[in-house]
């Protein structure tokens, strides 16, 4: 039976009310639902929580939830924010272990197909007794091993999964998630062949950064950290879990920074479970200096610092463009892809950083590290022409371009792109 067009009323003084199609079309409507799965480590979390943000500001009555793992990095990222979340057992590959990542995948799989399955009901706001079905529903996969189960029941429930890339080399997630993503967001063009091999529309838009990094204030970490702001600082950072190796090397110069005490002072972020350790270390330096294991505000203390010793994870990577800070990166070394020297490499190619291979032996290393560090510290023009180049490659809109986007699937625009 072909539905009749309600033609509504004329009033008194001759005004028409709206039909019953105008009346449902200025209805609130179910929010939709974000999920985004990752973690393990923050540059799994830190660029869904920056798509997040962005999609709360366009869309305030969406729902955003995300997947992650039980590590306590997962926890102490995602407890300032807002967001709802649901911890999965998932646990990363490894041969020995394969009957434990298989359980952990499975159950993973269970847990956040039904979550979404649930989700994808909400109450009616005219009969509260009754439910509704959500607009829609879209999974965000953002690597890790968290990700794996999460966006494998987003496919079974045929809701659209689509991937936040942010290495140059695709992990191992990332590349199994391919076959099942409507479309995938890259911070790098070079990732691109991954996912034409998938045919994945695939897009180069820069790393997602927290809204922190639009406008950090340097005084912000320089009040809480009580920094002198009448010297030059230098940070320290291992990424979200600290370095043992960068710990190590930099402790074993504290002498020869001795000498820079009157200008510099430091600020190093050893991770928790290094934090002992490494204060001890100190404890006879005579550069002033803060050992912490982990700093919440990274905009504005990376906006603070003056030179930088860290990873070259990809968030990372593009934090210091951001902040525009130069960086003696020292990649991870024991990746087989070799990923953190390519992330690295585009910030050496802009004339942003330089590399220092994190060597076995631990002289060979600190003697490296300090013939970069000794002449950065000494030489200001050289580290502002390296500033400069930070700002010409830093992109900012990454963050509201995946939003948009995402919005827009989620408003019935699937159309304009994917598969």
């Amino acid at each position: 039976m072909t539905k009749q067009r309600s033609p509504g009323l004329t009033m008194d003084d001759g005004r028409k009310t709206m039909d019953d199609d105008e009346l449902a079309s200025r209805a609130p409507r179910p929010s939709s639902v974000f999920y985004f799965a990752g973690g393990g480590t923050g540059g799994h979390i830190y660029p869904a929580i920056a798509v997040a943000e962005q999609i709360a500001a366009i869309e305030p009555t969406a729902k955003i939830h995300f997947f992650c793992s039980a590590r306590p990095i997962d926890e102490r990222v995602l407890d300032p924010t807002p967001f709802d979340r649901t911890v999965l057992p998932a646990r990363g590959l490894s041969l020995r272990g394969l009957t434990g990542f298989c359980r952990s995948f499975f159950a993973s799989y269970k847990a956040a197909r039904e979550t979404m399955d649930e989700g994808r009901w909400t109450k009616d706001d005219n009969e509260p007794t009754s439910l509704v079905p959500r607009p829609s529903s879209i999974v965000v996969g953002a690597g890790g091993y968290v990700s794996a189960p999460v966006c494998w029941a987003a496919h079974k429930l045929n809701i659209p999964v689509v991937l936040l890339n942010v290495d140059i080399v695709p992990g191992r997630a990332n590349k199994a998630i391919a076959r099942w993503a409507d479309e995938a967001f890259m911070q790098f063009e070079e990732a691109a062949p991954y996912f034409a091999r998938k045919k994945v529309k695939a897009t180069a838009v820069g790393c997602p950064l927290r809204s922190g990094f639009a406008s950090p204030d340097p005084a912000e970490a320089t009040g809480q950290l009580g920094l002198d702001p009448d010297k030059k600082l230098l940070l320290i950072t291992g990424a979200s879990s600290g370095s043992q190796s960068i710990n190590r090397t930099v402790c074993s110069l504290l002498e020869k920074l001795d000498a820079f005490a009157d200008d510099w002072q430091i600020v190093h972020l050893a991770g928790r479970d290094n934090l002992d350790n490494v204060a001890g270390r100190y404890s006879g330096a005579r550069i002033s200096h803060k050992v912490l294991g982990y700093f919440d505000d990274m905009p504005s203390l990376l906006a603070a610092a003056d030179l930088l010793i860290g990873r070259s994870g990809a968030v990372s990577v593009a934090e210091y463009a951001a902040a525009a800070v130069p960086s003696i990166c020292m990649p991870y070394p024991h990746h087989k892809d070799r990923h953190q020297y390519l992330n690295a490499g585009k910030l050496v190619e802009a004339g942003a950083a330089v590399i220092v291979d994190d060597l076995p032996d631990n002289k060979d290393r600190a003697a490296w590290l300090w013939e970069e560090l000794g002449d950065l510290m000494t030489d200001q023009a050289k580290r502002d022409r390296m500033a400069e180049a930070c700002k010409a490659i830093a992109r900012a809109d990454a963050a509201a371009k995946i939003a948009e986007r995402l919005v827009a699937i989620a408003r019935g625009g699937k159309q304009d792109g994917g598969r």
